[in-house]
């Protein structure tokens, strides 16, 4: 008998694990069916036009959908753009692109109008024949490259959380973010960044990479992804197959990275492997030459080996793939009407920001009409368009309500990502124990503007500490460093504040001239961790990885230790400092 009931009581238990997993199984089942007959039966009834028009993304100027400020900007010109109202209705887009310079969202954010912009583009996007609403996007990366910004919730940015090494922070910020854009009506977000930055040069991954590890990438990377679409918002992964070792910046020339297969496949191409099988919704493109993945020149944006034959097939990736933004010098190496086309024939779903909506538009019509690009080809992209507008409830609910602007900037979030920038601060060298300050020192603060050294000094004020200030230009004066020379002289301690001073020769000279005066330098880099190449000798180096606002109060704190800087370096510093430096004050 009492066989007889253990044996019942493990059924029971066995089944009480395994009902929910078929549970969940056959409601996830049953959500892909359904999206893939409404998917088919959409695309059934559009046209050849519809069907291109959903391969676009773009951008317009204006703060509505009729902005009579943008009113006559002619849709040809780079900087310009019909309406977006316009544009919607003439090209049937697929999406459009928030950017801060398109004036679609201001800084300090309003988070009326952003809401009230996205849910007008929704309703005009329902209105035309398709029925078909928009993808949403923004590049919400947090740190340097963040499009809502106050009074929304700011984070410090990736390589901030690789200084922490924390997969809680990377999922929580991403929950955040995509919260907050969730509310402003942002259903897809070009994050997180998956680069490697493996080179300290590079001028336009630096901190928006969160390490020089691919394992630290990886799994930082899968955090936030799983952050976003727990959230409904679509995370894209960028720039594939990797733009960490590059000397050069796409949206200005065409870098080529020239690592061999084995480096791609342990290094590059890691975070992206493991963000597909992670379930990432989309990857961007890089415009990057990768010759052991293709020898014939062309970028990866525009490489058919690379973009269909490692990504669709070596990799079994069978998400949306996105360009990255078309109008960027990287990707214009062809004739401006081949380039849309290049990179639809290379395996991109999406393409996103041509310069000229109209000329790829007619491009890609025009290829699709003459069978250039097969009706089969067509078809395979716009699906996936589709299903990631089902699966991400676009399609249920493409508008957002007034009362979600009450998660903007919420006092919970705004602590979380307080904390994660404390967590971040990062001490790398302190001579003779120069930090933290003392309440009796005379401290004397300068440093670009752009490196928040009028900020820093108020903040420090704040905190009772003597301190005297000199902002400079980014690139110090002759006139300039004599002034702070001057004013340090009844100075304890001099604290500068840096902004890519390693490729900055006039913060350079600051430095140095500083140094000379024989008073104890600490330098706190606001940006890239690199600078203290420049100039070795200095008593204290303080990493923030990003000169936001949060970054700057969490930096004020650890001058005076009210923390304890706890961050690990996550890159080495050729030469000085290796991955994982990390120093405190006990």
């Amino acid at each position: 008998m009492k066989k007889k009931w253990l044996i019942t009581l493990v059924v029971i238990l066995l089944f009480s694990f395994i009902l929910p997993n078929d549970s969940n199984a056959a409601s996830k089942g049953k959500q892909e069916s359904s999206a893939k007959k409404w998917a088919q039966s959409i695309l059934k009834r559009m046209s050849i036009e519809e069907k291109v028009g959903q391969l676009f993304i773009v951008h317009a100027y204006g703060k509505t959908p009729i902005d009579p400020e943008y009113k006559d900007i002619n849709i040809k010109n780079k900087r310009g753009g019909a309406s977006f109202k316009e544009i919607i209705e003439k090209y049937h887009i697929g999406g459009v692109i928030y950017f801060n310079w398109s004036d679609n969202i201001g800084t300090p954010v309003n988070p009326n109008q952003v809401q009230s912009l996205s849910n007008g583009l929704q309703q005009i996007a329902l209105e035309q024949k398709s029925k078909i609403p928009l993808f949403i996007s923004a590049d919400q990366e947090g740190g340097v490259v963040a499009r809502v910004t106050e009074p929304a919730t700011v984070f410090p940015g990736n390589m901030a959380l690789g200084a922490t090494r924390s997969t809680d922070y990377a999922r929580k910020s991403a929950e955040i973010m995509g919260k907050e854009l969730k509310a402003l009506g942002i259903n897809m977000d070009f994050a997180p960044d998956l680069d490697v930055n493996v080179n300290p040069e590079n001028p336009v991954i630096g901190v928006r990479s969160y390490s020089e590890k691919a394992n630290i990438v990886s799994s930082l990377g899968k955090a936030q992804v799983a952050g976003l679409q727990k959230q409904n918002v679509i995370a894209t992964g960028k720039h594939f197959p990797g733009h960490g070792d590059t000397n050069v910046d796409s949206h200005y020339g065409l870098p080529i990275v020239n690592h061999d297969i084995k480096t791609l496949m342990q290094v590059d191409l890691k975070p992206f492997i493991d963000a597909i099988h992670s379930g990432i919704d989309a990857i961007m493109t890089a415009h990057i030459v990768v010759p052991a993945l293709d020898s014939s020149g062309l970028p990866a944006t525009l490489s058919k080996p690379i973009m269909t034959g490692v990504l669709r097939n070596q990799l079994h990736y069978d998400g949306l793939i996105i360009t990255d933004s078309l109008d960027m010098s990287g990707a214009n190496v062809l004739p401006a009407e081949q380039v849309p086309v290049a990179a639809f024939e290379a395996g991109a779903d999406i393409l996103l920001n041509p310069p000229d909506v109209e000329l790829a538009y007619n491009a890609m019509l025009k290829a699709v009409k003459t069978k250039q690009i097969s009706k089969k080809r067509l078809d395979q992209s716009v699906t996936r368009i589709l299903l990631a507008k089902y699966k991400r409830g676009i399609v249920k609910h493409p508008l957002t309500k007034e009362n979600m602007l009450k998660k903007i900037g919420a006092s919970k979030h705004l602590k979380t990502a307080s904390e994660i920038a404390e967590k971040s601060i990062t001490l790398i060298k302190n001579e003779h124990h120069v930090l933290p300050l003392q309440q009796n020192q005379n401290v004397f603060v300068t440093g670009p503007m752009t490196a928040n050294s009028e900020r820093l000094a108020a903040l420090l004020v704040e905190k009772e500490i003597n301190t005297t200030s000199l902002s400079t230009n980014t690139t110090p004066t002759n006139e300039q460093i004599q002034t702070a020379i001057s004013l340090a002289k009844e100075a304890n301690v001099i604290i500068v504040t840096s902004y890519n001073a390693n490729t900055n020769s006039g913060q350079q000279g600051l430095v140095k001239a500083l140094k000379q005066t024989g008073k104890p330098v600490v330098v706190a880099s606001m940006r890239n961790p690199y600078d203290i190449i420049a100039f070795p000798e200095v008593d204290a180096n303080i990493l923030t990885y990003g000169n936001r606002d949060i970054s700057t109060k969490a930096l004020a704190k650890a001058l005076i230790g009210e923390i304890n800087p706890s961050g690990k370096l996550p890159v080495t510093i050729p030469g000085l400092f290796p991955i994982n430096t990390s120093l405190h004050y006990n």
